[in-house]
């Protein structure tokens, strides 16, 4: 059977319509939006209408009527406040798909400032993200980074508090401690892991805002349900719904 996923649509815009085209009969896609705008998706999908769009993506995604949910063009607050309320949870962690200048794609955590600030929630996000990464068919390999080179310990107790970190991380969980060089860990591995949360929202939002990358979503990964977080300012969806396919597709038998 096809996979089900549900999409925020706020309204008709060139990239909900771009992205319907681009899916095609990949999944079967479900509009979520406002009164009055079904008419205006055209006949190739189908559209739920609802005063809380939001509220009626989240419902449909916890009650199983749909595989998975791409947040798309529905606004963050009240959509997330409505995921984190269904799932019964305080906060969300995610993991950022992103996209180099030159098209390589690869997996960020943390990339919420109050998150992976200790290493058990470093070793959470590797252990989850390379599930992902694996089911996305991206590289193989999980990078830990550091606030230094390795040549740099004594220079500043921060610094080596990083590379402790990072290190311990990569014991634990097979992965490798790639030191400061993101440069070489975003190409060469499926999944790389920011020191802290802020370090790591700084990288997300420098490649996607001032380096000519990309987002493509981030998954919602400490809730039982397949969501996939985005942003308004993505050109269109359609990456962040064959994720949230194939994270589907990765849990069944």
């Amino acid at each position: 059977m096809p996979v089900t996923v549900g999409l925020g649509a706020a309204s008709p815009d060139a990239k909900i319509l771009s992205t319907v085209r681009a899916v095609g009969r990949e999944v079967n896609l479900i509009l979520f939006s406002r009164p009055g705008t079904a008419d205006l998706f055209g006949d190739a999908v189908t559209v739920v209408e609802a005063e809380q769009p939001e509220v009626a993506l989240i419902k449909a995604l916890a009650a199983g009527r749909i595989d998975a949910a791409v947040r798309g063009t529905l606004p963050a607050s009240s959509t997330l406040a409505a995921l984190k309320g269904a799932a019964g949870v305080d906060h969300l962690e995610r993991i950022a798909l992103l996209e180099t200048a030159d098209g390589h794609l690869f997996l960020l955590a943390p990339v919420g400032v109050d998150e992976g600030w200790t290493v058990m929630e470093k070793v959470r996000f590797v252990e989850r993200g390379r599930d992902i990464a694996r089911s996305f068919g991206l590289a193989d390999g999980v990078a830990v980074l550091s606030g230094g080179r390795l040549g740099d310990i004594g220079r500043h107790p921060t610094v080596d508090r990083t590379m402790a970190d990072a290190e311990l991380v990569a014991r634990l969980t097979g992965a490798e401690h790639t030191e400061i060089l993101i440069e070489e860990a975003a190409r060469r591995y499926g999944m790389v892991v920011a020191p802290d949360g802020v370090s790591g929202n700084l990288i997300f939002r420098t490649l996607t805002f001032l380096g000519a990358g990309a987002g493509h979503g981030a998954p919602v990964v400490n809730i039982d349900r397949i969501f996939v977080d985005t942003s308004r300012a993505s050109a269109n969806y359609t990456n962040a719904i064959m994720l949230a396919k194939s994270m589907v597709e990765s849990r069944k038998p």
